[in-house]
């Protein structure tokens, strides 16, 4: 078992006292998980998962593909709305694709093949293509969900190992221990647990501690 709460919290104890100091911004405590006996050339061991967190760790952006009435409800909740006709001057415009990079992204269903024709090359490549968003969903919700969520990627055929953001160091610890551990377990459940090597946690600034 990789998800062991007294050694989560022993490790973010020292990763943190590691990355104390005056610092101008605000770090994030990051995760790295390396594997062992893995061929991720196989497609069948591609590593590609979206996690919900029970604490969202910083302020996230969505913005929403849509047209028509589920356009004027997105723009009660979303932070950006982009219409149908709107999305040839993203394509268009490597400022507003900046911008946009800097969004979750969730399209109705009629436009995402349409966001793939015009923007899949620049969102694929970056991880960022929008979640589809089903008939019936609850938009607040679902937007809500979007905000908390973290995708785990391994980043090349050749690097057995993947990371992630799971807060910042201005969260309660509990909280830190409570986001790491829910990404733990759902990497638990996608991998064999022999083949996690090794479950390192640090400050954008500070040493890694070592979880496992």
């Amino acid at each position: 078992m990789i998800a062991d709460k007294s050694k989560i919290e022993n490790a973010l104890e020292e990763a943190l006292k590691e990355g104390k100091g005056k610092r101008k911004f605000t770090q994030s405590i990051d995760l790295a998980i390396n594997f062992k006996d893995v061929d991720f050339k196989k497609p069948e061991n591609r590593f590609n998962v979206d996690i919900v967190l029970p604490h969202q760790m910083k302020e996230t952006k969505v913005a929403v593909f849509a047209d028509g009435t589920l356009a004027f409800e997105a723009k009660k909740v979303a932070d950006l709305v982009i219409s149908g006709e709107e999305i040839p001057a993203f394509a268009a415009d490597k400022k507003k694709q900046k911008e946009l990079l800097k969004y979750s992204l969730l399209a109705a269903p009629q436009l995402m093949a349409v966001v793939g024709k015009q923007l899949g090359q620049l969102l694929g490549s970056r991880g960022k293509l929008p979640k589809p968003i089903l008939p019936g969903s609850n938009l607040a919700d679902l937007i809500n969900r979007t905000k908390k969520t973290i995708s785990l990627r391994v980043k090349g055929k050749n690097l057995p190992c993947v990371h992630c953001s799971i807060g910042i160091e201005t969260m309660e610890k509990e909280q830190l221990v409570e986001n790491t551990a829910i990404v733990l377990e759902a990497v638990e459940k996608s991998i064999s647990s022999s083949q996690v090597k090794s479950v390192y946690v640090k400050t954008t600034m500070g040493k890694a501690a070592r979880i496992v």
